[in-house]
């Protein structure tokens, strides 16, 4: 069967007419430059985690992604995750949820996600640990924290961060992993990385209180490079994966792909 054919135009147009080759190409790179970023850091490539982030990504597209060697995808939406999930229900995928949750999503979340990495708010974790009880399992969690001082991002403020972790053993549901955090957006990387040291800074008081936050969930297409300088075990990836989103602000780094 042709290859372009099979791919539908405006797909096409937007992920080439061979997707496979393109996500296959795209992560392979991702991956050197997680290496070369290590390198550089002194670390070992393997403390690093790569999220691949889907959201946009029409379902079909993400077998494609998943024939090229993906088989967990991050969404910042319980709804958009929920389908795909349900569209894909046929093949041996884990499914992230990185954005805000609202209450009335949780449900929808504890029925297929292995993990959260938005926790920021203790109504929130109780609600997790509710319904993850009646389903009899647990789940994964990352604490957020706002360390860029926007209004317009969530997480915790950082004063807070220390009576959150204290209330944490509240919730036998759920199993902390690390801290979480969205860096300023910006290309300046002077003004990116005191968002991820702070959150390092952090993470390094509370795993005192809880030895389980250790791990810290920081970096995105345009700044995990210096995300990884930093200390970063999961790095969360889509547009340098995925290209470019279809949306007002798809390119929101400067740089990362054609306009």
């Amino acid at each position: 069967m042709n290859i372009a054919a099979s791919v539908p135009g405006d797909l096409a147009a937007r992920f080439g007419p061979d997707p496979e080759a393109m996500f296959r190409q795209n992560l392979a790179a991702v991956h050197e430059r997680i290496a070369a970023a290590c390198r550089r850091a002194g670390r070992d490539p393997d403390s690093v985690r790569l999220l691949p982030i889907s959201k946009t990504v029409p379902a079909e597209m993400l077998r494609h992604a998943f024939a090229a060697g993906i088989d967990r995808f991050g969404e910042n939406k319980i709804q958009e995750a929920q389908g795909k999930q349900e569209a894909l229900a046929d093949l041996p995928v884990a499914w992230s949820i990185v954005g805000h949750l609202q209450s009335n999503k949780v449900r929808q979340l504890t029925r297929f996600a292995v993990e959260f990495h938005a926790l920021d708010s203790l109504k929130l974790a109780a609600l997790l640990d509710a319904r993850l009880t009646a389903e009899g399992r647990s789940l994964d969690v990352y604490v957020q924290v706002n360390t860029s001082g926007e209004e317009s991002k969530y997480g915790l403020h950082p004063d807070a961060l220390r009576a959150f972790v204290e209330a944490l053993p509240d919730f036998p549901r759920l199993r902390p992993r690390g801290l979480m955090t969205l860096a300023l957006f910006s290309d300046e990387m002077e003004r990116v990385r005191p968002c991820f040291r702070l959150l390092r800074r952090l993470r390094d008081d509370v795993v005192k209180l809880h030895a389980g936050l250790g791990e810290l969930s920081m970096g995105m297409s345009g700044d995990f490079e210096a995300a990884i300088e930093e200390g970063a075990n999961v790095v969360r990836v889509g547009q340098a994966i995925f290209g470019k989103r279809p949306t007002a602000n798809g390119l929101y780094w400067p740089g990362l792909a054609p306009g």
